[in-house]
């Protein structure tokens, strides 16, 4: 199956550490292959993910942290 056939209703789903049970603001993340990274609103996980380059994400994760992704 490729990466762009699969539902990302069947994919692995994960939540920021920091995200408490019963928070009202949180993102999910899924990895979809090596070339696509999901994201998507936690309350309404129905609906259609955001597809961001792996890059583009790492990019992100970086900038939260402070760091330049080299």
């Amino acid at each position: 199956m490729s990466d762009r056939a699969r539902s990302p209703h069947a994919l692995a789903w994960f939540k920021s550490s920091y995200s408490g049970g019963n928070t009202t603001e949180c993102v999910e993340v899924a990895v979809a292959g090596s070339a696509t990274v999901l994201i998507r609103d936690s309350k309404h996980p129905v609906g259609e993910p955001i597809a961001v380059p792996p890059e583009a994400w790492a990019d992100f994760i970086a900038s939260l942290h402070g760091y330049p992704r080299l």
